[in-house]
Protein backbone atom coordinates (compact mmCIF):
# COMPACT_ATOMS: atom_id res chain seq x y z
CA UNK A 1 0.00 0.00 0.00
CA UNK A 2 1.40 3.48 -1.21
CA UNK A 3 1.52 5.94 2.13
CA UNK A 4 -0.70 8.59 0.03
CA UNK A 5 -3.77 8.05 -1.98
CA UNK A 6 -5.97 11.00 -4.43
CA UNK A 7 -9.45 10.81 -2.96
CA UNK A 8 -13.02 12.12 -4.44
CA UNK A 9 -14.73 12.79 -1.99
CA UNK A 10 -18.82 12.94 -2.10
CA UNK A 11 -18.99 17.14 -3.05
CA UNK A 12 -16.26 16.26 -5.63
CA UNK A 13 -13.37 17.51 -3.82
CA UNK A 14 -10.33 15.97 -4.76
CA UNK A 15 -7.48 15.69 -2.82
CA UNK A 16 -3.92 13.84 -1.84
CA UNK A 17 -4.92 11.83 1.43
CA UNK A 18 -1.75 11.08 3.73
CA UNK A 19 -1.81 6.75 4.95
CA UNK A 20 1.17 6.48 6.79
CA UNK A 21 3.14 7.14 10.27
CA UNK A 22 3.78 10.49 10.20
CA UNK A 23 7.34 10.65 12.46
CA UNK A 24 10.13 12.43 12.46
CA UNK A 25 8.99 15.37 9.44
CA UNK A 26 8.01 11.85 7.34
CA UNK A 27 5.72 8.90 6.24
CA UNK A 28 6.74 5.84 7.21
CA UNK A 29 4.53 2.44 6.98
CA UNK A 30 3.80 0.20 9.87
CA UNK A 31 6.75 -2.12 11.27
CA UNK A 32 4.29 -5.15 10.08
CA UNK A 33 2.58 -3.18 7.40
CA UNK A 34 -0.83 -3.69 9.38
CA UNK A 35 -3.58 -1.46 8.67
CA UNK A 36 -7.59 -0.67 9.05
CA UNK A 37 -10.15 1.31 6.99
CA UNK A 38 -11.76 4.50 7.41
CA UNK A 39 -15.16 3.72 6.57
CA UNK A 40 -17.71 7.00 5.73
CA UNK A 41 -20.67 6.51 8.81
CA UNK A 42 -23.18 8.24 5.34
CA UNK A 43 -22.33 5.79 2.96
CA UNK A 44 -20.83 2.37 4.88
CA UNK A 45 -18.36 2.70 2.58
CA UNK A 46 -14.46 2.00 2.72
CA UNK A 47 -12.90 5.45 1.88
CA UNK A 48 -8.85 4.45 2.73
CA UNK A 49 -6.96 2.04 4.22
CA UNK A 50 -4.35 3.51 7.13
CA UNK A 51 -1.58 2.21 8.77
CA UNK A 52 -1.57 1.21 12.28
CA UNK A 53 1.12 1.73 14.42
CA UNK A 54 2.60 -0.98 16.51
CA UNK A 55 4.19 -0.93 19.58
CA UNK A 56 7.51 -1.03 17.81
CA UNK A 57 6.34 2.13 16.07
CA UNK A 58 4.98 3.56 18.90
CA UNK A 59 8.61 3.28 20.23
CA UNK A 60 10.36 4.97 17.16
CA UNK A 61 7.81 8.02 17.48
CA UNK A 62 8.39 8.30 21.11
CA UNK A 63 12.18 8.19 20.48
CA UNK A 64 11.95 11.15 18.41
CA UNK A 65 9.94 13.45 20.05
CA UNK A 66 12.50 12.56 22.56
CA UNK A 67 15.57 13.54 20.49
CA UNK A 68 13.71 16.49 18.99
CA UNK A 69 13.21 17.69 22.73
CA UNK A 70 16.51 17.74 24.05
CA UNK A 71 18.14 18.26 20.27
CA UNK A 72 19.49 22.24 20.10
CA UNK A 73 17.26 22.70 17.30
CA UNK A 74 13.92 23.06 19.58
CA UNK A 75 15.78 24.16 22.66
CA UNK A 76 17.14 27.18 20.98
CA UNK A 77 13.61 27.95 19.82
CA UNK A 78 12.60 31.13 22.42
CA UNK A 79 8.55 31.10 23.31
CA UNK A 80 8.39 34.03 20.36
CA UNK A 81 9.70 31.57 17.74
CA UNK A 82 6.97 28.51 19.17
CA UNK A 83 4.00 31.36 18.63
CA UNK A 84 5.49 32.11 14.99
CA UNK A 85 5.59 28.75 14.28
CA UNK A 86 1.36 28.04 15.88
CA UNK A 87 0.53 31.12 14.20
CA UNK A 88 1.61 30.16 10.40
CA UNK A 89 -0.23 26.73 11.30
CA UNK A 90 -3.12 28.29 11.72
CA UNK A 91 -2.68 29.72 8.44
CA UNK A 92 -2.07 26.96 6.76
CA UNK A 93 -5.69 25.70 8.35
CA UNK A 94 -7.37 28.42 7.22
CA UNK A 95 -6.45 28.00 3.48
CA UNK A 96 -6.81 24.61 3.83
CA UNK A 97 -10.46 24.84 5.09
CA UNK A 98 -12.21 23.38 2.83
CA UNK A 99 -10.99 20.06 2.51
CA UNK A 100 -10.17 20.15 5.84
CA UNK A 101 -14.17 20.19 6.49
CA UNK A 102 -14.86 17.96 3.66
CA UNK A 103 -12.60 15.30 4.96
CA UNK A 104 -14.04 15.66 8.48
CA UNK A 105 -17.51 15.23 7.25
CA UNK A 106 -17.06 12.45 4.92
CA UNK A 107 -14.95 10.67 8.02
CA UNK A 108 -16.81 11.42 10.86
CA UNK A 109 -20.35 12.13 9.40
CA UNK A 110 -20.95 15.19 10.93
CA UNK A 111 -22.46 18.32 8.48
CA UNK A 112 -20.45 20.28 6.16
CA UNK A 113 -21.41 23.58 7.99
CA UNK A 114 -20.57 22.19 11.27
CA UNK A 115 -17.11 20.75 10.05
CA UNK A 116 -15.93 24.39 8.42
CA UNK A 117 -17.07 25.40 12.22
CA UNK A 118 -14.87 22.72 13.39
CA UNK A 119 -11.59 23.64 11.33
CA UNK A 120 -11.98 27.32 12.79
CA UNK A 121 -11.81 26.27 15.93
CA UNK A 122 -8.78 24.48 15.19
CA UNK A 123 -6.83 27.67 13.88
CA UNK A 124 -8.30 29.89 16.18
CA UNK A 125 -6.81 27.94 19.41
CA UNK A 126 -3.70 27.61 17.55
CA UNK A 127 -3.88 31.39 17.39
CA UNK A 128 -4.67 31.74 20.96
CA UNK A 129 -1.64 29.71 22.21
CA UNK A 130 0.44 31.34 19.61
CA UNK A 131 0.24 34.70 21.50
CA UNK A 132 0.83 33.20 24.57
CA UNK A 133 3.72 31.21 23.79
CA UNK A 134 6.53 33.86 25.21
CA UNK A 135 4.18 35.28 27.76
CA UNK A 136 3.84 32.35 30.56
CA UNK A 137 6.56 33.38 33.10
CA UNK A 138 7.00 32.08 36.61
CA UNK A 139 7.90 34.85 39.56
CA UNK A 140 10.23 36.03 41.98
CA UNK A 141 9.89 35.83 45.55
CA UNK A 142 11.15 37.99 48.40
CA UNK A 143 12.37 35.37 50.61
CA UNK A 144 15.72 37.19 53.09
CA UNK A 145 18.13 40.55 52.06
CA UNK A 146 20.61 37.88 51.01
CA UNK A 147 19.34 35.16 49.02
CA UNK A 148 17.33 35.68 45.38
CA UNK A 149 14.53 33.31 44.53
CA UNK A 150 12.40 32.62 41.68
CA UNK A 151 10.25 30.35 39.50
CA UNK A 152 10.60 29.32 35.73
CA UNK A 153 7.92 27.53 33.44
CA UNK A 154 9.59 24.56 31.89
CA UNK A 155 8.36 22.01 29.56
CA UNK A 156 7.03 19.02 30.86
CA UNK A 157 8.81 16.99 28.13
CA UNK A 158 7.53 14.15 25.37
CA UNK A 159 3.87 14.64 25.33
CA UNK A 160 1.47 11.53 24.60
CA UNK A 161 -2.11 12.87 23.25
CA UNK A 162 -5.28 10.56 22.40
CA UNK A 163 -7.91 12.38 20.56
CA UNK A 164 -11.24 11.32 20.41
CA UNK A 165 -13.40 10.87 17.09
CA UNK A 166 -16.36 13.13 17.73
CA UNK A 167 -14.30 16.21 16.86
CA UNK A 168 -10.92 15.46 15.26
CA UNK A 169 -9.56 18.10 13.75
CA UNK A 170 -10.67 20.71 16.99
CA UNK A 171 -9.58 18.07 19.18
CA UNK A 172 -5.99 17.86 17.60
CA UNK A 173 -6.00 21.57 18.18
CA UNK A 174 -7.10 21.81 21.71
CA UNK A 175 -3.63 19.53 22.43
CA UNK A 176 -0.81 20.66 20.41
CA UNK A 177 -1.35 24.01 20.77
CA UNK A 178 -0.68 24.61 24.65
CA UNK A 179 2.18 21.82 24.44
CA UNK A 180 3.99 23.41 22.17
CA UNK A 181 3.54 27.14 23.27
CA UNK A 182 5.35 25.79 26.61
CA UNK A 183 7.86 23.81 24.71
CA UNK A 184 7.15 19.96 24.95
CA UNK A 185 6.92 17.74 21.98
CA UNK A 186 4.39 15.70 20.83
CA UNK A 187 3.27 11.96 19.84
CA UNK A 188 -0.66 12.57 18.84
CA UNK A 189 -2.83 9.58 18.52
CA UNK A 190 -5.43 9.45 16.31
CA UNK A 191 -8.96 8.03 17.21
CA UNK A 192 -9.10 4.90 14.66
CA UNK A 193 -12.56 5.36 13.70
CA UNK A 194 -11.70 9.04 12.15
CA UNK A 195 -7.73 9.36 11.34
CA UNK A 196 -7.96 11.31 7.89
CA UNK A 197 -8.25 14.87 8.79
CA UNK A 198 -5.50 15.20 11.29
CA UNK A 199 -3.06 13.22 8.95
CA UNK A 200 -3.58 15.59 6.74
CA UNK A 201 -2.95 17.95 9.10
CA UNK A 202 0.36 16.64 9.15
CA UNK A 203 1.65 17.91 5.81
CA UNK A 204 0.64 21.35 7.35
CA UNK A 205 3.35 21.24 10.00
CA UNK A 206 6.07 20.29 7.92
CA UNK A 207 4.68 23.23 5.78
CA UNK A 208 4.67 25.37 8.72
CA UNK A 209 8.51 24.63 9.43
CA UNK A 210 8.07 22.64 12.54
CA UNK A 211 11.76 21.13 13.33
CA UNK A 212 11.63 17.24 12.51
CA UNK A 213 10.20 15.44 15.40
CA UNK A 214 8.45 18.09 17.55
CA UNK A 215 5.05 16.95 16.23
CA UNK A 216 4.32 13.06 15.28
CA UNK A 217 0.98 11.68 14.49
CA UNK A 218 0.02 8.26 14.46
CA UNK A 219 -2.59 5.72 13.52
CA UNK A 220 -3.28 2.49 15.38
CA UNK A 221 -5.86 0.72 17.83
CA UNK A 222 -6.27 2.34 21.51
CA UNK A 223 -5.71 -1.46 22.69
CA UNK A 224 -2.10 -1.87 20.77
CA UNK A 225 -0.63 1.89 19.83
CA UNK A 226 -2.58 4.27 22.72
CA UNK A 227 -1.73 1.16 25.41
CA UNK A 228 2.07 1.26 24.36
CA UNK A 229 1.70 5.30 24.42
CA UNK A 230 0.45 5.57 27.47
CA UNK A 231 2.99 3.34 28.91
CA UNK A 232 5.95 4.22 27.51
CA UNK A 233 8.75 4.80 29.93
CA UNK A 234 10.33 8.32 27.44
CA UNK A 235 6.79 9.82 28.09
CA UNK A 236 6.59 12.42 30.37
CA UNK A 237 2.69 13.60 30.28
CA UNK A 238 -0.60 12.38 29.08
CA UNK A 239 -3.32 13.59 27.80
CA UNK A 240 -6.50 11.94 26.91
CA UNK A 241 -10.21 12.59 25.76
CA UNK A 242 -12.55 9.89 25.69
CA UNK A 243 -14.58 7.28 27.27
CA UNK A 244 -14.62 7.00 31.03
CA UNK A 245 -13.67 3.39 30.80
CA UNK A 246 -10.70 3.84 28.62
CA UNK A 247 -9.52 7.19 31.10
CA UNK A 248 -9.82 4.70 34.54
CA UNK A 249 -7.59 2.26 31.74
CA UNK A 250 -5.21 4.92 31.24
CA UNK A 251 -4.76 6.09 34.58
CA UNK A 252 -3.82 2.44 35.32
CA UNK A 253 -1.54 2.05 32.88
CA UNK A 254 0.04 5.86 33.33
CA UNK A 255 0.32 5.24 37.03
CA UNK A 256 3.44 2.76 36.65
CA UNK A 257 6.09 5.68 35.89
CA UNK A 258 4.06 8.23 37.37
CA UNK A 259 2.88 10.39 34.84
CA UNK A 260 1.24 13.84 34.53
CA UNK A 261 -2.11 13.34 33.23
CA UNK A 262 -5.20 15.48 31.74
CA UNK A 263 -8.08 13.34 31.13
CA UNK A 264 -11.19 14.20 29.69
CA UNK A 265 -13.78 11.87 29.94
CA UNK A 266 -17.52 11.00 30.14
CA UNK A 267 -20.48 13.17 30.63
CA UNK A 268 -24.16 13.03 31.22
CA UNK A 269 -25.01 16.77 31.92
CA UNK A 270 -28.16 17.71 32.63
CA UNK A 271 -29.98 20.59 31.58
CA UNK A 272 -32.52 22.57 34.45
CA UNK A 273 -35.72 24.91 32.68
CA UNK A 274 -37.01 26.82 35.43
CA UNK A 275 -41.03 27.77 35.12
CA UNK A 276 -39.73 31.38 34.05
CA UNK A 277 -37.42 30.33 31.41
CA UNK A 278 -38.02 32.22 28.40
CA UNK A 279 -39.50 28.97 26.34
CA UNK A 280 -37.95 29.46 22.99
CA UNK A 281 -34.99 30.26 23.93
CA UNK A 282 -35.04 26.96 25.86
CA UNK A 283 -36.20 25.12 23.42
CA UNK A 284 -33.70 25.82 21.22
CA UNK A 285 -30.85 25.01 23.61
CA UNK A 286 -32.16 22.14 24.80
CA UNK A 287 -32.52 20.80 21.10
CA UNK A 288 -28.65 21.93 20.36
CA UNK A 289 -27.33 20.25 23.63
CA UNK A 290 -28.60 16.83 22.99
CA UNK A 291 -28.90 16.95 19.00
CA UNK A 292 -25.62 19.13 18.06
CA UNK A 293 -23.31 16.68 16.35
CA UNK A 294 -26.05 13.91 16.73
CA UNK A 295 -25.65 13.86 20.29
CA UNK A 296 -22.21 12.85 19.92
CA UNK A 297 -20.50 15.63 22.72
CA UNK A 298 -19.26 15.02 25.80
CA UNK A 299 -21.03 17.60 27.89
CA UNK A 300 -24.41 16.83 25.81
CA UNK A 301 -27.33 17.87 28.50
CA UNK A 302 -29.25 14.47 27.84
CA UNK A 303 -31.24 14.95 31.31
CA UNK A 304 -33.53 17.62 30.72
CA UNK A 305 -35.63 18.46 33.85
CA UNK A 306 -38.45 21.05 32.93
CA UNK A 307 -40.32 22.28 35.75
CA UNK A 308 -44.25 21.09 35.99
CA UNK A 309 -45.42 24.40 35.40
CA UNK A 310 -44.37 24.58 31.66
CA UNK A 311 -43.79 20.97 30.91
CA UNK A 312 -46.63 20.82 28.64
CA UNK A 313 -46.02 23.72 26.72
CA UNK A 314 -42.29 22.85 26.72
CA UNK A 315 -42.91 19.23 25.08
CA UNK A 316 -44.77 20.47 22.32
CA UNK A 317 -42.41 23.49 21.36
CA UNK A 318 -39.70 20.79 21.82
CA UNK A 319 -41.04 18.30 19.64
CA UNK A 320 -41.89 20.36 17.06
CA UNK A 321 -38.99 22.63 17.16
CA UNK A 322 -36.95 18.60 16.44
CA UNK A 323 -39.20 17.79 13.75
CA UNK A 324 -38.49 20.83 12.18
CA UNK A 325 -35.26 21.57 12.78
CA UNK A 326 -33.34 18.14 12.89
CA UNK A 327 -33.27 17.26 9.47
CA UNK A 328 -31.65 14.22 8.70
CA UNK A 329 -29.93 13.51 5.69
CA UNK A 330 -26.35 13.51 3.17
CA UNK A 331 -23.95 15.16 5.11
CA UNK A 332 -23.05 17.50 2.59
CA UNK A 333 -26.29 18.59 2.13
CA UNK A 334 -26.56 22.27 2.92
CA UNK A 335 -30.46 21.26 4.56
CA UNK A 336 -29.14 18.35 6.80
CA UNK A 337 -28.23 19.37 10.42
CA UNK A 338 -28.27 15.74 12.10
CA UNK A 339 -25.80 13.22 9.86
CA UNK A 340 -25.05 9.71 10.57
CA UNK A 341 -23.05 8.12 14.09
CA UNK A 342 -19.67 7.72 13.77
CA UNK A 343 -19.94 4.16 13.22
CA UNK A 344 -21.19 0.78 13.31
CA UNK A 345 -20.62 -0.24 16.87
CA UNK A 346 -22.09 3.33 18.25
CA UNK A 347 -24.98 2.86 15.92
CA UNK A 348 -25.66 -0.43 17.32
CA UNK A 349 -25.04 0.92 21.33
CA UNK A 350 -27.26 4.03 20.65
CA UNK A 351 -30.48 1.84 19.41
CA UNK A 352 -29.64 -0.57 22.46
CA UNK A 353 -30.21 1.81 24.81
CA UNK A 354 -33.47 3.07 23.42
CA UNK A 355 -34.66 -0.43 23.47
CA UNK A 356 -33.36 -0.94 27.08
CA UNK A 357 -35.63 2.27 27.59
CA UNK A 358 -38.80 0.50 25.88
CA UNK A 359 -38.31 -2.34 27.96
CA UNK A 360 -37.88 -0.95 31.34
CA UNK A 361 -41.15 0.87 31.15
CA UNK A 362 -40.34 4.21 29.73
CA UNK A 363 -41.84 6.35 26.96
CA UNK A 364 -40.20 7.06 23.48
CA UNK A 365 -41.86 10.79 22.75
CA UNK A 366 -39.99 11.01 19.52
CA UNK A 367 -37.75 8.32 17.38
CA UNK A 368 -36.00 5.67 19.07
CA UNK A 369 -35.25 4.02 15.95
CA UNK A 370 -33.94 4.25 12.59
CA UNK A 371 -34.99 7.21 10.45
CA UNK A 372 -37.55 6.60 7.65
CA UNK A 373 -35.99 8.70 5.09
CA UNK A 374 -31.79 7.12 4.74
CA UNK A 375 -29.97 8.68 1.70
CA UNK A 376 -29.78 5.31 -0.11
CA UNK A 377 -31.20 2.96 3.06
CA UNK A 378 -27.47 3.38 3.70
CA UNK A 379 -25.82 4.79 7.05
CA UNK A 380 -25.22 4.59 10.31
CA UNK A 381 -28.52 6.77 10.93
CA UNK A 382 -30.36 7.04 14.07
CA UNK A 383 -33.69 9.23 14.45
CA UNK A 384 -33.11 11.98 17.33
CA UNK A 385 -34.92 10.47 20.25
CA UNK A 386 -36.58 12.06 23.33
CA UNK A 387 -37.86 9.92 26.27
CA UNK A 388 -40.14 10.19 28.88
CA UNK A 389 -41.35 9.05 31.91
CA UNK A 390 -38.12 8.11 32.94
CA UNK A 391 -36.86 7.13 36.49
CA UNK A 392 -33.28 7.59 38.06
CA UNK A 393 -32.82 4.16 38.01
CA UNK A 394 -33.00 3.38 34.37
CA UNK A 395 -29.84 3.37 32.21
CA UNK A 396 -30.75 6.09 29.91
CA UNK A 397 -31.05 8.57 32.57
CA UNK A 398 -27.64 7.20 34.46
CA UNK A 399 -25.16 6.05 31.44
CA UNK A 400 -23.85 7.98 28.51
CA UNK A 401 -25.12 7.01 25.26
CA UNK A 402 -23.10 9.45 22.86
CA UNK A 403 -26.17 9.79 21.01
CA UNK A 404 -29.08 11.64 20.06
CA UNK A 405 -31.00 10.67 23.14
CA UNK A 406 -32.76 12.90 25.78
CA UNK A 407 -34.79 12.29 28.83
CA UNK A 408 -37.19 14.23 30.04
CA UNK A 409 -37.96 14.85 33.56
CA UNK A 410 -40.69 16.86 35.35
CA UNK A 411 -39.77 18.81 38.73
CA UNK A 412 -41.35 20.87 40.95
CA UNK A 413 -38.77 22.28 43.68
CA UNK A 414 -35.81 24.02 43.30
CA UNK A 415 -33.94 21.99 46.07
CA UNK A 416 -35.56 18.93 44.59
CA UNK A 417 -33.72 19.22 41.00
CA UNK A 418 -31.03 20.14 42.39
CA UNK A 419 -30.34 16.71 43.80
CA UNK A 420 -31.56 14.97 40.91
CA UNK A 421 -28.84 16.39 38.87
CA UNK A 422 -25.77 15.87 41.00
CA UNK A 423 -27.42 12.19 41.12
CA UNK A 424 -24.41 11.15 38.71
CA UNK A 425 -21.29 9.38 38.54
CA UNK A 426 -20.64 12.28 36.00
CA UNK A 427 -19.60 16.05 36.51
CA UNK A 428 -18.61 17.38 33.15
CA UNK A 429 -20.95 20.35 32.12
CA UNK A 430 -24.57 21.58 33.09
CA UNK A 431 -26.90 24.37 31.69
CA UNK A 432 -29.45 26.43 32.97
CA UNK A 433 -32.41 28.67 32.01
CA UNK A 434 -34.03 31.29 34.40
CA UNK A 435 -34.78 34.77 34.24
CA UNK A 436 -34.06 35.07 38.08
CA UNK A 437 -29.91 35.86 38.14
CA UNK A 438 -30.13 35.40 42.08
CA UNK A 439 -31.37 31.57 41.53
CA UNK A 440 -28.68 31.33 38.50
CA UNK A 441 -26.07 31.91 40.13
CA UNK A 442 -27.54 30.16 43.71
CA UNK A 443 -27.96 26.88 41.67
CA UNK A 444 -24.53 27.32 39.48
CA UNK A 445 -22.90 26.70 42.55
CA UNK A 446 -24.71 24.16 43.64
CA UNK A 447 -24.15 22.27 40.25
CA UNK A 448 -21.50 19.44 40.84
CA UNK A 449 -19.79 19.67 37.57
CA UNK A 450 -16.53 21.77 35.94
CA UNK A 451 -18.94 23.90 33.87
CA UNK A 452 -22.18 25.39 33.82
CA UNK A 453 -23.74 27.45 31.15
CA UNK A 454 -27.02 30.05 32.17
CA UNK A 455 -29.92 31.11 29.33
CA UNK A 456 -27.55 29.01 26.42
CA UNK A 457 -25.95 25.30 26.05
CA UNK A 458 -22.77 24.10 24.84
CA UNK A 459 -20.65 26.43 23.39
CA UNK A 460 -16.75 26.06 24.61
CA UNK A 461 -14.34 28.85 24.07
CA UNK A 462 -10.58 28.61 24.00
CA UNK A 463 -9.87 31.04 26.42
CA UNK A 464 -12.34 29.46 29.02
CA UNK A 465 -10.58 26.19 30.80
CA UNK A 466 -12.23 23.24 29.92
CA UNK A 467 -12.99 20.36 32.12
CA UNK A 468 -14.72 18.16 34.73
CA UNK A 469 -15.36 16.62 38.11
CA UNK A 470 -15.91 13.38 39.40
CA UNK A 471 -15.53 10.59 36.69
CA UNK A 472 -15.92 13.27 34.63
CA UNK A 473 -11.28 13.41 33.99
CA UNK A 474 -8.81 14.92 35.60
CA UNK A 475 -7.43 18.30 34.80
CA UNK A 476 -8.02 21.09 32.42
CA UNK A 477 -7.73 22.13 29.34
CA UNK A 478 -8.00 25.41 27.28
CA UNK A 479 -7.27 28.91 28.58
CA UNK A 480 -4.06 29.56 30.94
CA UNK A 481 -5.04 26.22 32.64
CA UNK A 482 -3.82 24.60 29.62
CA UNK A 483 -0.45 26.09 29.87
CA UNK A 484 -0.03 24.69 33.71
CA UNK A 485 -1.30 21.49 32.45
CA UNK A 486 1.69 21.49 30.26
CA UNK A 487 4.92 23.16 32.42
CA UNK A 488 6.09 22.39 35.64
CA UNK A 489 7.35 25.30 38.04
CA UNK A 490 11.05 25.14 39.12
CA UNK A 491 11.60 26.60 41.71
CA UNK A 492 15.78 28.87 41.83
CA UNK A 493 17.25 29.99 45.48
CA UNK A 494 20.21 31.75 44.98
CA UNK A 495 22.43 32.70 47.69
CA UNK A 496 24.00 36.31 47.36
CA UNK A 497 25.60 36.26 51.23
Amino acid sequence: MMLEQEITAPNGVVYIQPTGLFINNQWVKSSNGQTFASINPATEAEIVSVYAATTDDVDVAVQAARTAFEGDAWQSIVGTARGALLWRLAELIDREKNVLATIEAMDNGKPYSSALGDVDEASGVLRYYAGWADKHYGQTMETSRTKVTYTVREPKGVCGQIIPWNYPLAMAGWKIGPAIACGNTVVLKAAEQTPLSVLYLANLVVEAGFPPGVVNIINGYGYEAGAALVQHPEVDKVAFTGSTATGRQIMKMASATLKDLTLETGGKSPLILFADAEIENAVKWAHYGIMGNMGQICTATSRIFVHEEIYDVFLHKFLAYIAKTSIVGDPFDANTFHGPQVSKAQHEKILAYTEAARSEGATILTGGDIPAARPDNKGFFVAPTIIGNVTEEMSVYREEIFGPVGVLVPFREEKEVIRMANNSEYGLAAALCTRDIARAHRVAGKIKTGMVWINFNQPSDYRVPFGGVKQSGIGRELGQAALEAYSHLKSIHINLD
